[in-house]
């Protein structure tokens, strides 16, 4: 499972969701599903969410590893 900290930069930086999809050029919806952990973003998207926080992808995202 791969977890983020998109919510958490977004509000920590003053943005809402509707402003970061603009910025990545993605649906509202998107960023509600990733943020919820209900979806993984591409490579593509993943880069572009670091860029827009100005953050290496390691940052934002950490892979959890699944209770056997």
């Amino acid at each position: 499972m791969v977890l983020n900290r998109i919510r958490e930069l977004r509000k920590a930086q003053g943005v809402t969701q509707e402003q970061l999809a603009l910025g990545l050029q993605v649906t509202r919806q998107t960023i509600i599903a990733i943020e919820g952990n209900r979806y993984n973003p591409s490579l593509e998207l993943a880069l572009k969410i670091a860029n827009y926080f100005g953050l290496p992808v390691e940052q934002i995202f950490c892979l959890k590893k699944e209770d056997s």
